[in-house]
C-alpha cells in the first residue's frame, strides 16, 4: 500500500517581527557634554592655546632675546676646555735638553658640584696645592658655571693625588686635565740664560725673550656636558674642538757641559777669593758661537724663588763695568792698523804722566821705565799705553773701539742687555780719551768684552757673538742668531798677529809678564790682565773696590777660543793674573781637551819687552 507520505512541522515556534526602537532619549551625561561640534570647537580652542603659548616662547628664545637665553645655556651645560699647546723646548748645541716639557695636570672645579662644601673644598686645595684660599673659594662658589680653573701645570702625580683624596675625603665636582709642566732638568745650569716660567707665564731669561717663538698657541675644547667632573657629554650636544699648535724648539751653541765646568770653576775661584760675583765667557773664534756664558752666583731654574731677583738673569749682559787694563790691547791693536807703532817701539815710560790736570800712574811704583809696546803690554803699563795713543788723530781711538763692538748691544736677541758706555762724539775729549787708553771712562759687559778680544783672535775681522743656533725671531721681532751674525774688519791680520804675539808676553816673559799663572801647559796662549776701580751708582764714584779680570785666546797662531773672566771685588786683594788668570787656564785647559784641539807645536813669541 503505498504509504502517504506526511509532512513534518517545524517545532521551533514561529519568529516575530522585531520590534522598533523606542526612541532614544539623552542621558543626564550626554546632556551635560553638550552637542559634539561645540566639544570639538572647545578641545580646537584649547589646543591653539597651548600651542600659542609654545609659539610665543620660541620666538622669544629665537627672535627676542636669543642671546642670553643662550648664554644662560652656556653657563649651564657648556664646557670649554682650554688644549695646551706644548712649549718648545731649550735645547744645548747637541740637543740636550736645558729646558723642556714634563707630564702636568691642570686641576679644575665644577661649582654647581663643589658650591655646598666650597670652604671645606678651597682649604683642602691650599693645603694641598698651595693655591689661594680666598681665590678657590670664589671659584668654587661661581653661580652659573660648571667649570673652573683651580691651578695650572701641576706636577701629574701630586694633581692626581689631590684630586684622588679630595674624592675619598667626600668632596665631589674636581677632576684634572693635560697640561704640560715646563722642566728645567740641569737646576742651575745655563739658568741664567734659559731663565724660567712662573704661573704659565715667562719671568726671565730665553724664556721671555723668545716666548712667541716658544710658547705656540692652545686649543680648546667645547661641549654640552652633564658633569663636567666626570667627563659626561650629552648626546647630539656641541662638539668643537680647536687643536693646539705646538711651540718650535729653541736650539742655543752653549755647550751644555763645558757650561756645568765653567760654572764650578768659577764658583771655586770666587769663594776662594771672598768676591762678590764674577763672570766668565767662551766664544768659537771662529764662528763667534758662545759655548758658555756664566754668572756666579745663580739661581736654580727649578726653584727660582728661593734665589733673590738679582740672579734670575745674566749679569754677563745686563750688569756694566770699567774693563780696566784688557782694553789696551784694543787701543793698541788700533795703532798698529794704523802703521803708528811696532811691537819694538821704544817708550821712556815715566813715574807719572799729567792729563787734564790731574796725574796718571801705573798699578806700581817705579821710577823711569824703558819699554817696548810689547813690554807697556806685558807690564801693563797705563802710562806706557797713553804715550803711544797720543800718536791717534782726533776721533780714530772712538772710531776704533766703536768697530770692536764697544757702546752698543752685542745682538743676542735679550733685550736685558746693556749697551754699554762709549762717550759721544760730542762728548768726547782730550783728558777723557787719555783714560780710556787703559779702559776707565767706559763701561762694558762681559759678552762685548770677550768678543772684542774674540776680534784680534780672528785675525782682525769681528764676528758678532752668537747665542741661538740657526736663527730665531725674538718677541721684538729681531731675527737673530749664527745665521744672521755678521763680519767686519776692525783691523789688518797683521795689526791682529802682532797684538796677539805682545800679548803672549803677558803670560811667558818671566820678567815683565803679570800673568804666569793663566799659561796652559803645552800651548801657546795670549791673554791681558784687567783691574779696574768700580763706580758705585749712588755717589758716581770710585767707591774702593775693585773688578780684576783677565781674557785670552789660544793657540795663539791658530785660536779655537776665546776665554774672558771677571771677579769683582776679590776680597783677598788679588789682581787679574793672580785671581782671574788661573780661572781662564783651567776653562782653556778644559775646552781644549775637550774639542780635541792639538798644540800647534810653533815656538812662542819673545818679542823684546825692555831696551
Amino acid at each position: 500500500m503505498a504509504q502517504r507520505q506526511v509532512k513534518r512541522k517545524d517545532r521551533r515556534p514561529a519568529r516575530r517581527p522585531a520590534p522598533r526602537p523606542a526612541p532614544r532619549t539623552a542621558s543626564k551625561t550626554t546632556q551635560r557634554r553638550g552637542p559634539v561640534h561645540i566639544r570639538l570647537r572647545v578641545g580646537f580652542i584649547l589646543v591653539a592655546m597651548v600651542l600659542s603659548v609654545f609659539g610665543g616662547r620660541l620666538v622669544q628664545l629665537q627672535g627676542i632675546d636669543p642671546h642670553s637665553y643662550a648664554a644662560m645655556a652656556a653657563a649651564e651645560n657648556v664646557v670649554d676646555v682650554v688644549l695646551p699647546a706644548e712649549r718648545g723646548e731649550i735645547l744645548d748645541r747637541d740637543g740636550e735638553a736645558l729646558a723642556d716639557s714634563a707630564d702636568g695636570l691642570m686641576v679644575l672645579a665644577d661649582p654647581k658640584q663643589t658650591k655646598k662644601d666650597a670652604p671645606a673644598i678651597a682649604a683642602f686645595l691650599a693645603k694641598e696645592l698651595g693655591v689661594d684660599y680666598a681665590s678657590a673659594l670664589t671659584k668654587l662658589r661661581k653661580d652659573g658655571s660648571r667649570f673652573q680653573y683651580i691651578k695650572r701645570q701641576v706636577p701629574a702625580t701630586q694633581a692626581t693625588a689631590a684630586v684622588e683624596k679630595a674624592g675619598k675625603e667626600g668632596y665631589q665636582g674636581l677632576w684634572t686635565s693635560r697640561d704640560p709642566l715646563r722642566n728645567y732638568p740641569n737646576g742651575d745650569v745655563a739658568a741664567n740664560l734659559v731663565g724660567f716660567l712662573g704661573n704659565d707665564q715667562p719671568l726671565a731669561g730665553l724664556e721671555v725673550a723668545f716666548d712667541k717663538h716658544l710658547a705656540g698657541k692652545d686649543g680648546h675644547a667645547e661641549y654640552d656636558a652633564t658633569s663636567p667632573a666626570n667627563g659626561t657629554r650629552m648626546p647630539l650636544g656641541t662638539n668643537n674642538r680647536v687643536a693646539p699648535v705646538d711651540g718650535d724648539d729653541l736650539k742655543l751653541t752653549i755647550d751644555r757641559d763645558l757650561q756645568y765646568y765653567v760654572q764650578q770653576t768659577l764658583m771655586d775661584a770666587v769663594q776662594k777669593s771672598r768676591a762678590e760675583s764674577g763672570m766668565a765667557v767662551v766664544i768659537d773664534t771662529q764662528t763667534g758661537e758662545i759655548l758658555s756664558l756664566v754668572d756666579y752666583p745663580t739661581f736654580d731654574a727649578r726653584d727660582p724663588a728661593a734665589s733673590p731677583k738679582t740672579l734670575r738673569g745674566s749679569n754677563a749682559l745686563s750688569n756694566v763695568y770699567e774693563p780696566g787694563s784688557v782694553q789696551k790691547v784694543l787701543t793698541v791693536a788700533g795703532l798698529l792698523d794704523q802703521g803708528l807703532v811696532s811691537p819694538s817701539t821704544r817708550i821712556k815710560v815715566p813715574e807719572s804722566y799729567m792729563s787734564g790736570g790731574r796725574p796718571i800712574r801705573d798699578w806700581y811704583p817705579h821710577g823711569v821705565e824703558k819699554l817696548t809696546l810689547a813690554g807697556v803690554i806685558a807690564k801693563s803699563s797705563n802710562i806706557g799705553t797713553v804715550m803711544a795713543a797720543d800718536k791717534y788723530a782726533e776721533g780714530q781711538l772712538r772710531e776704533y773701539l766703536s768697530a770692536f763692538g764697544l757702546g752698543r748691544r752685542t745682538g743676542l736677541g735679550l733685550n736685558t742687555e746693556s749697551a754699554g758706555l762709549l762717550a759721544s762724539p760730542e762728548a768726547w775729549n782730550a783728558a777723557d780719551e787719555d783714560r780710556i787708553d787703559f779702559g776707565q771712562s767706559v763701561s762694558v759687559n762681559a759678552v762685548q768684552m770677550a768678543a772684542a778680544l774674540n776680534t784680534i783672535a780672528n785675525g782682525g775681522v769681528r764676528i758678532d757673538p752668537s747665542l741661538i743656533a740657526g736663527s730665531a725671531t725674538n718677541n721684538s721681532g729681531v731675527e737673530v742668531g749664527t745665521d744672521t751674525a755678521e763680519r767686519t774688519r776692525v783691523v789688518s791680520q797683521e795689526a791682529a798677529s802682532q797684538t796677539a804675539e805682545m800679548m803672549e808676553r803677558v803670560i811667558n816673559d818671566p820678567v815683565n809678564g803679570t800673568a804666569k799663572q793663566a799659561a796652559v801647559p803645552g800651548y801657546r796662549v795670549s791673554g791681558k790682565t784687567g783691574t779696574a776701580q768700580r763706580v758705585n751708582s749712588e755717589c758716581k764714584c770710585y767707591d774702593g773696590t775693585n773688578t780684576v779680570s783677565f781674557g785670552g785666546f789660544a793657540p795663539t797662531d791658530d785660536p779655537r777660543f776665546t776665554v774672558y773672566v771677571a771677579i769683582h771685588n776679590p776680597g783677598n786683594g788679588g789682581g787679574g793674573g793672580s785671581v782671574a788668570g788661573p780661572v781662564f787656564s783651567q776653562i782653556m785647559s778644559f775646552a781644549l781637551r775637550r774639542y780635541g784641539v792639538p798644540p800647534t807645536g810653533t815656538e812662542p813669541s819673545k818679542l823684546p819687552t825692555g831696551w
